[in-house]
């Protein structure tokens, strides 16, 4: 059979009334009346009537705000006795007698006197988490540390001395504590006492300041309203010794002084207004540092005792900005160099004296040089007592 395509073309069988269609495609199909849309319901009609509309409950404030300076007294607020608390029997107080021989009561727990409590409240020397208000009324235990501090303040008043000395430890070691009886020991001794509540208070830009221009042509900057509160404090705890005191030579004032005023009424004056308190500030030092005659009334000059708690805050920059928006230094505030000063021995006590500074370990600002320097010493102390021990053996 040949298999070649015929020329004829062959007949349909289909009948001719017979619609051909394509046996297969693969185009879509047309659709003639396109799929209708559904019809979107109609709207419900709002229901006509009155509707509750509830407002919001707001309460109104019936308390008046605080106070300016309200809330940081509150926190601040120290709590010294509790009346549910049981009476310890027996109880000593640390007195005048009792410093002189205090090696005695080494580990034993001495209370403090009303006068000593309201020197220390004065130079805000308690603070609000040592837990005082556990107990019917202050009281503290005599470390060794304490009786090393009061043995050293008595060989101070014998040979009128300055002993300068850094209390450096972790958290919670006593620190704060120990400055505080060191305080209490100075202060029934007849010391002149004079504490820095808190370093970090002076260099948070926190009080007003303005700068000065000092002999070397250097700025320094003041705050006067630290200082006046600075100096009531110190009015306010040295009140009995700076009444017997009296001004040796007139002090360079804006206002008229009496030349014979005593030193409570001078200090009160600059504590009264902030304008005056840092010239008094600066009449008061040369009043202290200057030389003692004790054959004259008034001019008698006792050791100093001065102390810092938070000595990082005064190692670094502080939150103040000079004039051309640079940060300020700390030893740029004159504050806190006259401290620094102490502490280094650029300032000496001609009567004789001690400072203390203690750092902080809660919330202290990292200072590299003063770790160091710390660190330093504490090994050389380590360094002491093993030779010590070797040499014993």
């Amino acid at each position: 059979r040949c298999l070649k395509r015929s020329l004829v073309p062959l007949e349909s069988s289909l009948p001719p009334t017979a619609v051909q269609r394509a046996a297969f495609s693969t185009s879509p199909s047309l659709a003639v009346n396109p799929p209708k849309k559904k019809a979107v319901g109609a709207k419900p009609t709002a229901r006509s009537g009155k509707s509750l509309k509830l407002a919001k409950n707001t309460r109104t404030a019936t308390a008046r705000p605080p106070a300016p300076g309200e809330r940081k007294a509150l926190r601040k607020r120290v709590v010294l006795s509790n009346t549910n608390a049981l009476e310890v029997r027996g109880l000593q107080d640390l007195s005048k007698d009792s410093v002189s021989k205090l090696r005695e009561y080494e580990g034993r727990v001495l209370g403090l006197s009303n006068d000593s409590v309201d020197a220390l409240r004065a130079l805000e020397a308690f603070k609000p988490n040592q837990g005082w208000s556990l107990f019917r009324r202050p009281a503290t235990l005599v470390r060794k540390e304490t009786v090393e501090l009061a043995e050293m303040m008595s060989n101070v008043k014998e040979t009128q001395k300055v002993d300068r000395r850094v209390l450096a430890g972790e958290k919670g070691s006593g620190k704060s504590v120990l400055q505080l009886q060191a305080m209490t020991m100075a202060y029934l001794q007849g010391w002149i006492v004079m504490h820095f509540p808190e370093a970090k208070e002076m260099t948070i830009a926190h009080e007003a300041y303005q700068p000065v221009k000092l002999e070397d042509g250097t700025t320094g900057y003041i705050q006067p309203q630290y200082t006046a509160h600075l100096l009531s404090n110190f009015a306010k705890a040295n009140h009995g010794l700076l009444n017997n005191l009296r001004l040796s030579k007139e002090p360079k004032l804006p206002v008229p002084v009496q030349s014979n005023i005593t030193l409570l009424r001078f200090v009160e004056l600059g504590a009264t207004d902030a304008e005056l308190a840092w010239p008094v500030w600066q009449a008061l030092w040369a009043e202290l540092l200057a030389p003692s005659q004790p054959s004259k009334e008034g001019l008698h000059r006792p050791p100093i005792f001065v102390s810092l708690d938070g000595l990082e805050f005064i190692m670094r920059d502080s939150a103040y900005l000079s004039a051309e928006a640079q940060p300020v230094h700390a030893h740029d505030l004159l504050l806190a160099r006259d401290f620094v000063n102490l502490l280094s021995g650029s300032t000496n006590l001609p009567n004789g004296g001690t400072v203390l500074a203690a750092s902080s370990a809660g919330n202290r600002p990292s200072v590299p040089t003063l770790d160091f320097f710390l660190n330093r010493n504490h090994l050389e102390a380590c360094n002491k007592t093993y030779n010590a021990i070797v040499d014993r053996l």
